[in-house]
């Protein structure tokens, strides 16, 4: 589709040297494109041949070129402050969607202007029946700040049979395939850029909650995401990017009730996290830890000017136990395991 001044929903991939990616799954997004969409793919500084690719097989494609890899986070921020429409879809380049998949997705938000950002259902694309780790059917995070899913909690992956359809209300919505108010982007700044990569999503979503507005997931809508094609599973980069942006969404978002008593627990536990990779011999790993918490402390005073202009207070969809708990000691597994304990309606 050729780029018009203003659609409804510009649907922007990032790509950095994902050229192979782009070659197997951009085929799916634009064939199943509405007339209300626009594709857009916003290079991150890549230095294999995604761009010779683009040009010779999607000639019309608007493609916005970054100067260099700015990471997952700034990346969007810089590419969506060059886009125009009335909402924003950040879509991985590893994701298959299907028919009508924007559709079913904007006429929600379209519903309640409330709405700040929404994710479809989120599957395994080698294992289709089965939801996806970055996302599921929905994200939430527990009272210390871990993140989980509706068919995901920590290693336990669901297969889906029905059991999370419908659409209702969430903590996050995945970053692999989020639909983002045009509006409530720029209110809010776009994701955090200094995260880089990993919890930008959560945060933002925090931010949003924050700000009185709501995050929805809905089965209506269905994608198919590979995972993991950036970074591997296991990677010491990985593993300090997530705990050091875990602290610091932490840092941000919680209210002074519970920000320093959460805080200072989580560091607890990221050290016993620490000890366990060492004494797996994953020595990476275990650095990894001690770069984080040298970061967050680094970052402190920037934080705390974020947080200020945030001004956080208590949400809802937080739930009020601790995961790692329920997960490993009481044997709770899925999701449907935990809903009963939630103080919100499901």
């Amino acid at each position: 589709m050729l780029h018009s001044d203003k659609m409804k929903t510009a649907i922007v991939i990032l790509n950095w040297n994902g050229r192979h990616m782009l070659e197997r799954f951009l085929p799916s997004v634009v064939e199943n494109c509405s007339t209300n969409d626009e594709v857009i793919v916003a290079d991150n500084g890549s230095t294999d041949d995604s761009l010779d690719f683009l040009h010779a097989h999607y000639p019309t494609l608007r493609i916005i070129t970054l100067d260099r890899n700015y990471g997952f986070a700034e990346g969007y921020n810089r590419a969506l402050a060059q886009v125009d429409a009335e909402y924003f879809v950040l879509l991985n380049d590893d994701v298959e969607v299907t028919p009508g998949w924007t559709d079913k997705v904007v006429a929600i938000m379209d519903a309640d202007p409330a709405i700040a950002a929404a994710q479809p259902k989120l599957m395994m694309f080698d294992q289709p029946d089965h939801f996806e780790y970055a996302g599921g059917a929905g994200g939430f995070i527990d009272k210390l700040g871990y993140p989980f899913c509706r068919g995901r909690i920590f290693s336990t992956i669901e297969q889906d049979n029905g059991q999370y359809d419908g659409t209702r209300e969430v903590f996050w919505a995945t970053g692999a395939a989020m639909f983002v108010r045009a509006s409530v982007w720029k209110e809010l700044g776009g994701l955090d850029g200094d995260f880089f990569a990993h919890m930008e999503e959560i945060d933002f979503c925090w931010r949003a909650r924050n700000h009185g507005y709501r995050i929805v997931a809905t089965s209506d809508s269905k994608v198919f995401h590979v995972g993991g094609g950036t970074l591997p599973k296991s990677s010491p980069f990985k593993t300090q990017l997530n705990f050091r942006n875990n602290l610091a969404m932490l840092y941000k978002n919680l209210p002074d009730s519970r920000m320093l008593r959460v805080l200072r627990l989580r560091i607890l536990l990221d050290w016993i996290a620490a000890l366990s990779f060492l004494a797996k011999g994953n020595v990476g790993e275990f650095r990894a830890v001690f770069k984080a918490h040298k970061e967050f402390r680094q970052w402190k005073p920037s934080l705390r000017t974020k947080r200020a202009a945030i001004k956080p207070h208590e949400v809802d969809c937080i739930y009020p136990h601790a995961i790692l708990v329920d997960y490993h000691l009481r044997n709770k597994k899925t999701f449907s395991q935990l809903q009963n304990l939630f103080s919100i309606s499901q």
